[in-house]
C-alpha cells in the first residue's frame, strides 16, 4: 500500500490541471488571460471557509503576501502583486494638466516628463493588458495612447463625447462611456476601432462591475441614477434613482462582492447598493463633497475623498474608523501605492500629494504649474485593469 503522500501525488498527476491557462514569457495572446508565473497563486483561501491571509503576511520567500485580507474581488490586488507586463515599468504619476500629461517620478517627487495630450484630458487609464495608457480628451473627442516604458505618444483615436474609458473584465471590449448622444460605445481594446453601441437612459461619468463580471454598473450624476448594463446582451438590465438631490460619483465594489459603494457629493457620503439584486441598501455619512473614493491594498478600508478631508470606511462594519484632513479643499484620489503605504491625490489649486494610509499625514508635496485635473499611478497591483481610476482586478 503506497504512503498517503505518495497516493495523493499519483491522484493529481492524472487528474488535476490548473483551471487558468500559464503562459512563459512572450507566449499566449495578448486577450488572454495575465497570471504571474512563480508570483503568489492562490487568490483564495485553500480550504472552504478558511480565511484570508493578512497582508502583513509573507509567502515562502519572504515577499509578496500570498493575498490581502477581505475577500476574494481584489485578491490579485495586494502590496507588490504586479503582473508580468507591469513588472519593470518606472514607477510614475501621469498628471493631467491642461493641454499636457505630466510625468512626476514619486520618487523624490520630481517632473520627469510631459506630454502633449489634448485641450481637455481629465483622466488617464491602463489599458486591460496594462501594456499602455489611455488618456481621455474630452474637449476634442480623443483618446490619446500613451506608453509608460517608451515614453512616447501614439496616435490620437476619435470617439463621441467621451466621459470615461474602461473594459470588460475579459479584456475583449473597451467601454468608452459617452454623453450626446447618451450611450456607451464598445470597441477593440487595442485598437480603438468601433464595434457597437448600447443606448443609455443618462449620461454615464463613473463605473464598476458586477461580482459575476457580466455586467456594468455606472453612475449618472446629472441625472441622480445608476444603471446596470448586461454586457452579452448589450441591454440596460436595471435603473436604480437615488434620493432627492443625489449626485452620484465614483464606485466600488465591496470586496466581498455583496455591494457597491458610491460616492454622493451632495449627501456627503457613500450609499451602498446590493450588488446582487441591485437595490439600495442604506446610506454611510462621510462628510461633505464625497466624490473620489479608494481601497486600501489590505482591502479592509474605503478611502472617501470629500471636501477638506479624507474619510476611511471599513467594509467588515461599514462604519467610519477615521478622518483625516487634507491641506487642501478640493482633491481628486489617483491611487494608492503598490506598496500600499501612500495614497496620492491631486489637486487644482496646483499641487500633487502623497497622504499616508496609516495615519493621514502628508507625506510628499510637490506644486505643480497649472490646474491638476486627475491622476493616474501607474503600475499598480493587478492582474488586469478595469479602466477608471484604480480599478483592477
Amino acid at each position: 500500500m503506497l504512503p498517503l503522500a505518495a497516493a495523493l501525488a499519483l491522484t493529481c498527476l492524472a487528474g488535476c490541471e490548473s483551471p487558468v491557462p500559464f503562459y512563459q514569457p512572450g507566449e499566449g495572446s495578448p486577450d488572454d488571460p495575465v497570471v504571474g508565473l512563480g508570483g503568489p497563486t492562490p487568490y483564495l483561501p485553500a480550504r472552504p471557509g478558511a480565511p484570508a491571509p493578512r497582508a502583513s503576511e509573507s509567502g515562502p520567500s519572504g515577499g509578496v503576501p500570498v493575498a490581502p485580507a477581505g475577500g476574494r474581488v481584489y485578491a490579485a490586488t495586494g502590496p507588490g502583486m504586479l503582473a508580468p507586463a507591469a513588472r519593470g515599468v518606472p514607477p510614475r504619476l501621469y498628471v493631467p494638466n491642461g493641454p499636457y500629461i505630466d510625468v512626476l517620478d514619486p520618487a523624490g517627487l520630481r517632473i520627469v516628463g510631459r506630454f502633449p495630450a489634448g485641450a481637455a484630458v481629465s483622466r488617464v487609464a491602463p489599458s486591460w493588458d496594462l501594456r499602455r495608457l489611455w488618456a481621455t480628451d474630452r474637449a476634442h473627442g480623443l483618446l490619446v495612447p500613451l506608453g509608460p516604458r517608451s515614453g512616447r505618444r501614439g496616435r490620437p483615436v476619435g470617439v463621441t463625447a467621451p466621459t470615461g474609458l474602461y473594459f470588460s473584465p475579459d479584456g475583449r471590449d473597451a467601454l468608452v462611456l459617452a454623453r450626446h448622444p447618451e450611450r456607451i460605445d464598445l470597441r477593440d481594446p487595442r485598437t480603438m476601432a468601433p464595434r457597437a453601441s448600447t443606448p443609455m437612459p443618462c449620461a454615464a461619468g463613473h463605473a464598476d462591475f458586477t461580482p459575476d463580471e457580466a455586467s456594468l454598473v455606472a453612475t449618472c450624476t446629472a441625472a441622480g441614477v445608476l444603471v446596470r448594463v448586461h454586457l452579452p446582451s448589450r441591454t440596460v438590465s436595471g435603473t436604480i434613482r437615488l434620493p432627492a438631490g443625489a449626485r452620484p460619483g465614483d464606485l466600488r465594489l465591496s470586496p466581498d462582492g455583496s455591494a457597491f459603494y458610491v460616492a454622493d457629493a451632495r449627501h456627503g457620503g457613500v450609499w451602498l447598493v446590493d450588488a446582487r439584486h441591485f437595490t439600495l441598501l442604506g446610506f454611510v455619512r462621510t462628510g461633505p463633497g464625497a466624490r473620489g473614493l479608494a481601497i486600501s491594498r489590505d482591502a479592509r478600508r474605503l478611502f472617501v475623498v470629500g471636501r477638506g478631508a479624507v474619510t476611511a470606511v471599513e467594509f467588515g462594519s461599514r462604519r467610519i474608523a477615521s478622518r483625516w484632513p487634507l491641506p487642501g479643499r478640493s482633491a481628486v484620489p489617483g491611487g494608492v501605492s503598490s506598496d500600499g503605504r501612500s495614497l496620492w491625490l491631486a489637486d487644482p489649486a496646483g499641487f500633487v500629494y502623497a497622504l499616508s494610509t496609516r495615519n493621514g499625514r502628508v507625506l510628499q508635496s510637490l506644486r505643480v504649474p497649472g490646474r491638476p485635473a486627475g491622476l493616474c499611478v501607474h503600475p499598480q497591483p493587478g492582474r488586469y485593469s478595469l479602466g477608471g481610476t484604480g480599478l483592477y482586478r
